[in-house]
């Protein structure tokens, strides 16, 4: 499988991710969605988001349904779970960190990381500082409050749930806006859990030795 963008993208870390909980071997080729001329890229993804897939003669393109299809493909071990409760809290939870923690992320981690150091478009640092005091501190209050004994949102394994959620944590630590041990102590402890996953580990040391972190 061929997966398009650049790990950087909470959405195709998460989808780099969840291959690697499931030991799917990808072809990970970290094309620009504004500037790249891979006709296969574009085919997959016409409007140019990322992440896009190939997969043989088939493509495809938005971080849940490539998901979705990899765990038709590949269903064990599940990350999307089988039982009707638990499988509504696995998709909230991915639909909060895709809508909900990703604009707080986007004016983060864009006004700190992106626009300055790939685009040349200054930071915008009271933006940034905005979303980071009036955004953050309710939904990681929340994350708080939801994990449960397991260590996990979702059951007693990794799911979807994490997934995500860990994904977009990852964007805000990078931009200088990681969780407080102090005031959220459950969320960091879970945070530097899922971090320590061999799925997450390599893929996050390969990102802090690109920005210098």
């Amino acid at each position: 499988m061929i997966v398009y963008g650049a790990s950087l993208s909470p959405f195709v870390r998460k989808v780099l991710i969840a291959a690697a909980e499931k030991g799917i071997v990808i072809d990970n080729r970290p094309a620009n969605p504004r500037t790249s001329d891979d006709a296969d890229f574009v085919q997959a993804s016409p409007f140019r988001k990322i992440p896009a897939l190939k997969d043989g003669d088939y493509t495809l393109c938005d971080s849940t349904a490539i998901i979705a299809y990899m765990e038709a493909k590949h269903p064990q071990p599940a990350l999307i779970p089988a039982d009707a409760r638990a499988r509504g809290k696995a998709v909230w939870f991915e639909e909060l960190a895709d809508t909900i923690l990703a604009p707080a992320n986007t004016k983060i981690f864009f006004n700190r990381i992106i626009g300055p150091r790939f685009l040349n478009i200054p930071c915008n640092e009271a933006e940034a500082m905005e979303a980071q005091t009036s955004m953050l501190p309710p939904l990681y209050a929340y994350l708080e409050g939801a994990i449960p004994a397991s260590g996990f949102l979702v059951g007693d394994s990794i799911s979807i749930a994490d997934i995500a959620v860990t994904s977009m944590i990852v964007n805000l630590t990078h931009a200088g806006a990681p969780v407080d041990a102090a005031a959220y102590p459950k969320l960091a402890a879970y945070f530097a859990r899922m971090s320590a996953r061999p799925s997450i580990s390599g893929i996050l040391a390969a990102e802090r030795q690109m920005l210098g972190l």
